[in-house]
């Protein structure tokens, strides 16, 4: 006899609300003895190995134990892209980017939710180093939530941070080429030797020249040998302490990076690199109350670097101080009021303003401003569109939608989001026109299949079409929760009780990977089918 998942999951959040994880692995340990071909709670025990409330060095240590349990699932769930997401997360937690890369693909093919798959492919490619493809990938991301993501607009200000260091740490490694070129140039040799003096660059002239090599060609361990060498030999000269503490970031020995970028500011109270180089071992690490504190420092000593303010504002904002965060997004805004990169600070704040502090007229105000700076975004459009959706302002949701539509005639997106605008005004033919463009531009948009099905729903005429609105939704994405229930909710009404019955199960298993509804919801409802 099976045992109920219900039941299963019920112990298991009652062991993990008291921090037992352990026995909660050991509870579903228990069960796969005796039921090993349970998928669901193959999937499960994986999430425990995988939950963040295990102390870090101990989730480093189940990251292979949790990838055997999906990968167990997926040998059932053969075409559930959520389980392809959750192998991908755990490979991208051991460090192993390209594995991770390619199961995020996978459950890409597989109908997983495709704003996560993008927003962790960003990240696999952050940590790669290749800021432009993941800001592309971030940018995907954001067109497939139905409302919009701080997490990623805070991925994105990370890449874009990081984009400025590269560049910065790129010109002064020119900067260094050109004076080590310069050594050769006809010059007055007096004159030549002070200056190279001055700069402690001709004692490590060979190692400089070794150092940058084996870094470009990320022999890091050599390229530590180098720097330490370089450092022994001129130990005031701070740029060496900050490119050692970059390659140990590089390998992930960030307290040794911490040491290093201290080393360099000790050295130099005012060395950008040194700040720049020790917020970014801490963010990596999670240490936010030192990076806080470290910007803080820094920002004292540089008071009007906007991008500063942005930074320590994503910051407070991870660590729940949302009015700080506000104050800090206000400052960057106020600071560089005419760049392309302050709409994006302005877009986050309006997003921490409308979905966290719930303050919808400072979100417009946020937009609008946004919209100054980069009037062709569309991505504005269709946020402001929202806020003023939440102000229940439908008059002004209209007119920017319908601009947005001006850029974009045939944006899937935006037609859907009319429609809902238009179901929220009471007009439903006008909502069904929308969300049916919105399927024309975009066959596969599972949302706008859905909430047209949900408008028929309630027309007892339209059952037969809201069920198969549904099942479109279903073929578009396999892995939507939402869609089953509906479907189930439509068969139902007709009649059709065993079927409904067997919808609404899928809905629940789904469900509890993906937590797109109330689970009680659903029990409620298989529940009362047969009374």
């Amino acid at each position: 006899m099976s045992t109920d998942i219900k039941n299963i999951n019920r112990e298991i959040n009652k062991l993990k609300k008291k921090g037992e994880i352990q026995k909660a692995i050991e509870f579903c340990q228990t069960i796969l003895m005796k039921e090993p071909n349970r998928s669901d709670l193959h999937v499960r025990l994986g999430d425990l190995y995988m939950d963040w409330h295990l102390d870090v060095y101990q989730a480093k240590q189940y990251i292979d134990e949790a990838i055997i349990q999906y990968q167990r699932a997926s040998e059932v769930l053969i075409d559930n892209g959520e389980i392809y997401f959750k192998i991908g997360f755990a490979f991208f937690h051991k460090g192993e980017l390209d594995r991770a890369i390619n199961y995020f693909n996978l459950a890409l093919k597989n109908g997983a939710n495709k704003a996560q798959c993008h927003y962790m492919l960003a990240n696999c490619l952050k940590k790669k180093d290749r800021y432009t493809d993941a800001l592309e990938e971030a940018d995907t991301a954001l067109k497939y939530t139905f409302f919009r993501s701080s997490r990623i607009h805070y991925l994105k200000h990370r890449l874009l941070k990081a984009l400025f260091f590269s560049s910065f740490k790129t010109k002064l490694q020119s900067n260094i080429e050109l004076l080590l070129s310069y050594v050769f140039l006809p010059f007055d040799r007096e004159a030549k030797k002070d200056f190279l003096q001055k700069l402690k660059i001709i004692v490590i002239f060979p190692d400089l020249v070794k150092a940058f090599y084996v870094s470009k060609i990320k022999d890091y361990e050599a390229g530590i040998s180098y720097y330490t060498k370089m450092i022994d030999k001129v130990p005031g000269f701070t740029p060496l302490y900050c490119l050692l503490g970059d390659i140990y970031r590089a390998i992930g020995k960030h307290e040794e990076a911490i040491i290093e970028y201290k080393m360099a500011r000790w050295i130099d109270s005012l060395c950008f690199s040194a700040y720049s180089g020790l917020v970014q071992a801490y963010e990596e690490i999670g240490d936010y109350d030192n990076a806080i504190s470290t910007y803080l420092k820094f920002i004292s000593i540089h008071p009007n670097n906007a991008i500063l303010h942005s930074n320590i504002a994503n910051l407070y904002f991870m660590k729940g101080e949302y009015e700080k965060a506000v104050s800090h997004y206000q400052s960057a805004i106020t600071l560089n009021p005419k760049q392309d990169w302050t709409s994006i600070v302005a877009q986050t704040l309006g997003y921490v303003q409308q979905n966290v502090i719930k303050n919808t007229d400072a979100a417009i105000e946020a937009f609008q401003a946004a919209y100054l700076l980069t009037p062709k975004e569309l991505d504005i459009y269709i946020s402001l569109g929202s806020a003023f959706y939440d102000k229940e302002d439908y008059k002004n949701a209209l007119i920017i939608y319908r601009r947005a539509l001006e850029l974009e005639p045939n944006n899937a997106k935006i037609h859907c989001n009319l429609g809902y605008l238009y179901w929220g005004m009471g007009e439903l033919s006008e909502a069904v026109k929308e969300y049916e463009l919105s399927i024309k531009n975009d066959p596969g948009y599972a949302i706008a299949h859905n909430n047209l099905g949900v408008i028929y729903l309630d027309d007892l005429a339209h059952i037969g079409q809201a069920a198969n609105c549904f099942r479109a939704a279903i073929n578009a994405n396999p892995n939507y929760a939402l869609a089953y229930y509906n479907l189930a909710r439509s068969l139902s009404i007709k009649g059709e009780k065993v079927e409904a019955a067997k919808f609404f199960q899928i809905a629940y298993d789904i469900n509890s990977i993906t937590n797109e509804i109330d689970p009680m919801e659903i029990q409620e409802r298989l529940n009362n089918l047969f009374e």
